[in-house]
């Protein structure tokens, strides 16, 4: 199988929290999900409730003491076994918002390297 992404992702575990965004861009609905795995451009999230693709989400990351909320777009989303796997592709990243998630993405290509 060809390798289509982009940028090289690293399996990762960790619990954030969610937001969907309206059309004007206000928050709607809170939830949490688990990361699946990372790049420098977005992340696969399994949830217990479906994202419909397209939809925006505001997705708070933490690391090295820092929170940063990034805004993304659900690419796609998959019915797994009860739960809902979706691509999250990350839209208008400042610089700021940038280090804190490079450590982010760091820390669990560290973490796949050490299993």
């Amino acid at each position: 199988m060809d390798e289509k992404r982009k940028t090289i992702r690293f399996d990762a575990i960790h619990l954030l929290d969610y937001l969907v965004l309206d059309q004007e861009g206000h928050d709607t609905t809170y939830s949490m999900g688990r990361t699946l795995d990372v790049s420098a451009n977005g992340l696969k999230l399994e949830t217990t409730h479906p994202l419909d693709p397209h939809s925006r989400l505001r997705i708070t990351v933490g690391m090295a003491n820092e929170l940063v909320d990034l805004t993304g777009t659900v690419t796609y989303c998959r019915a797994v076994r009860n739960r809902y796997i979706s691509g999250i592709s990350f839209n208008g990243i400042t610089s700021d918002s940038k280090r804190i998630y490079a450590l982010y993405t760091e820390a669990f290509s560290r973490r796949k390297f050490r299993q």
